[in-house]
């Protein structure tokens, strides 16, 4: 199942704890797409220091998709 959160047209920090609260609850196989207009440098620390895997595409109208999801162990 994928969790979608859009996070375009939200005022930071919300993006990020909205993030990182799906990421609490996100079951093993599941993933996590995250919609943005920048790149979230301080995300990609937090899922790369808590075994998360990620990768990116950006859209023609400059949203960036960020797929999230657990690595194996």
């Amino acid at each position: 199942m994928t969790t979608v959160i859009d996070g375009r047209e939200l005022q930071p920090p919300e993006p990020m704890e909205r993030t990182l609260e799906a990421l609490d609850t996100l079951a093993e196989g599941d993933d996590l797409l995250l919609l943005l207009y920048c790149q979230p440098h301080p995300l990609f620390n937090v899922l790369r220091q808590n075994g998360y895997a990620w990768n990116e595409e950006l859209r023609a109208d400059g949203t960036r998709e960020i797929r999230i999801r657990k690595l194996p162990g």
